[in-house]
């Protein structure tokens, strides 16, 4: 994860093909309940004063950095394209048409797909780019970019790397080993 940029505008037309190649991840039953709603360089101040507050960008010590980002994605799902889908006749038999008949809700895992996909092209484009979780200010910034039904999954953050980036703190925590994560199942 990048999280300085340049303040270098990423170019809409690419960014608008690499967001609708990264929505050929998989979908749940066909259902494309998955949005990607660019916000262009002139618009990114606009969203970090909605999701974000004054004394947070004060404070962060990456805030600098992040606010220089060429442009972000908000990528979302769209619960009601799932219940729907899960509701017609070839799907039906699966319970799945009520929102809390889904332990796991497959808009979720849909999201972060796509988003990895993105992130994926975003890489491959030479740029970079973060994930800015939807910790707080949700709503507000639901509201600014017009989400109506949609849930804000995360937004990502794009841009040219500037090479100022601050490490994060949590690079330093001990964690298992990837292989130590990979684990064989024997029944």
């Amino acid at each position: 994860m990048v999280r300085s940029f340049s303040g270098e505008a990423v170019d809409p037309a690419w960014l608008s093909e690499a967001c609708a190649e990264a929505l050929r991840a998989p979908t749940a039953g066909n259902s494309a309940g998955v949005r990607c709603h660019v916000v262009e360089k002139p618009h990114v101040a606009a969203y970090f004063a909605h999701a974000t507050d004054e004394a947070w960008r004060q404070r962060a010590r990456r805030a600098p950095g992040l606010l220089r980002a060429g442009a972000i994605v908000l990528m979302t799902a769209r619960p009601e394209d799932y219940l729907e889908r899960y509701g017609e006749p070839d799907k039906a038999s699966s319970g799945l048409s009520n929102l809390d008949a889904w332990p796991l809700p497959y808009w979720h895992a849909d999201a972060a797909m796509a988003t990895m996909a993105l992130l994926l092209l975003v890489e491959e484009a030479g740029l970079g780019a973060t994930i800015w979780g939807n910790f707080r200010h949700d709503e507000a910034v639901r509201q600014w970019a017009h989400l109506g039904d949609e849930q804000l999954f995360c937004a990502v953050l794009i841009g040219h790397p500037d090479g100022h980036d601050v490490p994060s703190t949590s690079l330093s925590r001990a964690v298992p080993t990837r292989a130590d994560r990979v684990v064989r199942v024997e029944p």
